[in-house]
């Protein structure tokens, strides 16, 4: 993805090449997929005027191959950083100036990192990786909208079968083990919160009974690698007048916010419409309206208070107000949303209250 732009970004700064690693096959490095497609352990070497290649372990060489990058090394046994520098080397690269991510590169590994490349500077890329993942290819909006598609299904599919569920943990392994099945991975835990664990944005499903009132119900899946997130709030029995109210007030205002996304749009404008809005409720109000997402499940644009982003074109983000209160109950509607010549919805699920 976006390969010739980031080059252009390393030309601009200085910087003979990039290098990206993961030591860790249980993760993924989200910038090394991004970039080449691969999620296994292993290195990505971007050069400022060359293609870039691949350093894997034996083991993951066919996988490695099947990849965007075209080039595979394949790594000497227990000499990760070593297996780098041969190879840096065997490019004949010019390694004065490096850039390196960061956000995903450990102190322990940059001391090993060090050891190879010892008289290099190098130079942290990792604000401009987020900065260039944040605007979307049109693969990447047909991955992102096929991940929301396979996330309302099985949002859905649990919605119609909610009655069979007398745990929270057992709702939440319903959709992790639907997600499975579809061959899907989890974008995060799901989130079951019911009555008074509601009031909690990030209560971990308990395996207590479920209680009745409103329950929040937060699930995503990685498609190919990629995200999406939506949250419905569903009611179990009979809510009052007052709760339906609360509910369709909330509703309004998120449907409204969505409608207020435009093409360069501050998103901390955003946040400040709903807090206006939600009038007596705004201190009930306790956390960011949305996030960017895609190879990442939170990436740029950050729509919170204090943000300095703006919505852009091909931007896929989350809208999702909600609100608090202490040991009663919560309620939260979030949707995932692509911007155009204007918003696009691309989690469909029904926002209204659904009574189980």
């Amino acid at each position: 993805m976006r390969i010739n732009e980031f080059k252009a970004i390393l030309d601009e700064k200085n910087l003979d090449f990039a290098v990206f690693y993961n030591l860790d096959s249980a993760r993924v490095n989200p910038n090394l997929f991004y970039f080449s497609g691969y999620k296994g352990m292993g290195a990505l070497v971007i050069p400022k005027n060359n293609h870039p290649f691949l350093i894997v372990p034996e083991m993951e060489y066919q996988r490695a191959k099947r990849s965007m990058i075209k080039k595979v090394y394949s790594m000497e046994k227990k000499r990760f950083f070593p297996s780098i520098y041969k190879v840096v080397k065997k490019n004949k690269l010019k390694s004065k100036n490096l850039a390196i991510d960061k956000n995903n590169f450990t102190l322990n590994s940059y001391g090993h990192f060090k050891k190879q490349f010892k008289k290099i500077k190098a130079k942290d890329i990792s604000l401009d990786c987020i900065k260039l993942r944040q605007i979307k290819t049109e693969k990447e909006i047909k991955l992102i909208k096929k991940s929301c598609s396979y996330a309302d299904k099985i949002l859905q599919k649990l919605i119609k079968n909610f009655k069979h569920f007398e745990t929270e943990s057992e709702a939440a392994a319903f959709l992790e083990h639907e997600a499975r099945k579809n061959g899907l991975e989890l974008a995060f835990s799901p989130i079951v919160a019911s009555g008074s664990n509601g009031s909690m944005p990030h209560h971990e499903p308990s395996n207590g009974k479920i209680k009745h009132g409103f329950c929040v119900i937060d699930f995503g899946v990685k498609y190919k690698g990629y995200c999406s997130d939506i949250t419905r709030t569903i009611y179990i029995g009979k809510p009052t007048q007052k709760e339906k109210e609360i509910y369709n007030m909330l509703l309004n205002i998120q449907k409204n916010a969505i409608n207020q996304a435009k093409q360069n749009k501050k998103c901390s404008k955003l946040y400040e419409y709903v807090v206006k809005n939600l009038g007596k409720y705004k201190n009930s109000f306790i956390h960011g309206l949305g996030h960017g997402l895609g190879v990442e499940i939170h990436e740029m644009p950050n729509l919170t208070l204090n943000s300095k982003d703006k919505i852009k074109d091909s931007m896929v983000f989350t809208i999702e107000p909600g609100i608090y209160f202490p040991r009663k109950f919560g309620i939260r509607i979030e949707d995932t949303v692509l911007l155009r010549q204007k918003p696009i919805l691309l989690t469909k699920t029904s926002k209204d209250l659904l009574i189980v």
